[in-house]
């Protein structure tokens, strides 16, 4: 990543839910719930500190996205689709700052929130952010989906992403969708559904598109 206030927001949004936990902490329950059902449930139960656990992952995350490019064989191409991995950082420690907030939610509060239907739209959300990114990703060992065919040809990657596009953002529109209006067991099965048909197309026609060319 080369945008400092990209950066930075990635960086502020990864530390953040260390500092709501710990303005939480005096007041959180000795067993707080860790797992949630499909029908939006708790059915597992853990220590405080797993927060603390699910906390860290931001900051590893963060630093993985921050540094990894340089190590890449191909780190010169990021030049090419830098503004979208620079978009991508800040999002993913979005998601899990979210996580942590319904956490602490269900932690005092239980029952305020339907945390199924609410991860059901936020998972949607990112694959509907990610479907639009990964058209305009160049071939890289970090991001995107890297068959060996498409990492083998660049005509050839730039057509798996654009597919594996479509797959991420019709998965994501359908998850935001049913997580609103459907029952939660048959939402994750048609979103399940449509997103791993989605990929195994995508790695069939990885492997056509390249075997087409040679």
């Amino acid at each position: 990543m080369k945008n400092k206030t990209a950066i930075t927001l990635m960086w502020v949004v990864s530390l953040l839910p260390f500092a709501l936990v710990a303005l939480a902490w005096p007041y959180l329950p000795e067993r707080i719930p860790t797992h949630w059902g499909f029908n939006g449930q708790v059915d597992g139960y853990g220590s405080p500190v797993t927060l603390l656990l699910l906390c860290a992952i931001g900051p590893i995350l963060s630093l993985g996205l921050q540094f990894l490019p340089r190590l890449d064989p191909k780190k010169e191409n990021y030049e090419r689709f830098q503004s979208r991995y620079d978009l991508f950082g800040p999002l993913v420690p979005v998601i899990l700052l979210v996580c942590v907030v319904i956490s602490l939610s269900e932690s005092l509060w239980p029952g305020r929130i339907n945390v199924s239907r609410t991860i059901g739209a936020m998972i949607g959300i990112l694959f509907l952010i990610t479907g639009n990114l990964m058209g305009k990703i160049k071939t890289n060992w970090f991001m995107g989906i890297r068959t060996p065919w498409a990492l083998s040809d660049p005509d050839v990657w730039n057509k798996t992403q654009r597919l594996g596009g479509w797959v991420f953002f019709l998965s994501g529109l359908s998850a935001v969708i049913l997580s609103l209006l459907a029952p939660e067991k048959i939402f994750f099965a048609v979103f399940f559904t449509i997103f791993f048909v989605g990929i195994i197309l995508t790695y069939f026609m990885s492997w056509k598109w390249y075997r087409d060319k040679r």
